[in-house]
């Protein structure tokens, strides 16, 4: 027969029991948890590593292609005049040895640049935007390079640029040394930290700011805004510019302190789409600095690119994105 005292015995003993049930429960729930948590983090990660992965293979090929930066063979400033063009030593604009010896002429008047042909005619292979070269005028265009005519004969690709008031012809070689040489670039390891969110802060109407390049020349680039975020606790602002009016596009040109140290020089660059509320409404702007990509000059010294303003002068670390690819 129980005891009042041994039943309340008993009463203790199954409470502490069902106690260290629900404490077993609980830890093992919580378990489950975090190895929930675990595995999403974990895929979360993996994404992301595959798409910085995939962002980077798409930047490599791009860089690459016979057309692409390290494609570049030359850089000639045009003189007022003619400016022959070929291979051979009495031409003012020399090309590759792959070249005939005498292409034709770039007769610069003004802000008018005319094809015209050398003695004995176009060589046959001379081709304008895919057709057989004849005497024209060339469109060339402030900051607009793209609508340029290509005149291509075997592996060489050629068009004028204007930087401005001076005008050159760009030379690209699709068997170029960068290019035969070329052995991969090199990458900070990726950083989720240095993914942040900017708040935007439109600016209406858009400012305007003249771009110094590496060459010497400016150019006015229209300013829609600026991205402030923070980092270590520290505020920072960034000016982006709008390089082409026709793509939802913001083109950053920036330095930080690793440019004394294991990033290039002069600057990095970081394009992004437009804020969530478009550019003239305040808003948010994702700003992912393990994209930051060397500019074109930092692999080769016939481009001509623009530096960073004053504001973009970051007084701090960025280990993230491209490195350095020379040493």
């Amino acid at each position: 027969m129980r005891t009042k005292g041994t039943a309340f015995i008993l009463n203790i003993s199954h409470m502490k029991r069902n106690e260290r049930h629900a404490l077993r429960d609980r830890l093992l729930l919580g378990a489950i948890w975090f190895l929930c948590f675990a595995i999403f983090a974990k895929a979360q990660e993996s994404g992301y590593s595959r798409e910085l992965q995939a962002w980077r293979d798409h930047y490599i090929a791009e860089l690459t292609k016979p057309d692409g930066w390290l494609s570049l063979a030359g850089l000639e400033w045009l003189q007022a005049g003619d400016n022959s063009f070929g291979s051979a030593a009495d031409n003012r604009v020399h090309l590759p040895s792959s070249a005939p010896a005498h292409l034709g002429v770039l007769q610069l008047n003004g802000e008018t640049v005319e094809l015209l042909a050398p003695k004995g005619g176009f060589p046959r292979e001379l081709l304008v935007d895919g057709k057989p070269a004849r005497p024209q005028a060339l469109r060339v265009e402030l900051k607009k390079d793209k609508l340029s005519p290509r005149l291509t004969i075997g592996t060489l690709q050629m068009y004028v640029v204007r930087r401005d008031d001076r005008f050159a012809l760009r030379i690209k070689d699709a068997h170029s040394a960068a290019l035969q040489a070329f052995a991969g670039l090199h990458w900070f390891t990726p950083n989720e930290r240095y993914r942040v969110t900017a708040r935007w802060i439109p600016y209406v109407p858009h400012k305007t700011v003249v771009l110094t390049t590496l060459v010497g020349t400016t150019m006015e680039q229209p300013v829609p805004g600026a991205a402030e975020f923070s980092l270590g606790g520290k505020t920072y602002r960034l000016e982006p510019v709008l390089e082409d009016p026709n793509e939802s596009k913001l083109f950053f040109i920036l330095r930080d302190t690793t440019s004394s140290t294991t990033t290039y020089e002069a600057c990095r660059f970081l394009y992004t789409g437009f804020p969530s509320n478009g550019l003239d409404k305040p808003g948010e702007l994702g700003l992912d600095f393990n994209h930051l990509e060397n500019p074109p000059c930092a692999y080769t010294p016939y481009a001509t690119c623009p530096l960073p303003p004053p504001g973009n002068r970051l007084p701090i670390a960025l280990p993230a994105g491209e490195k350095r690819y020379h040493d």
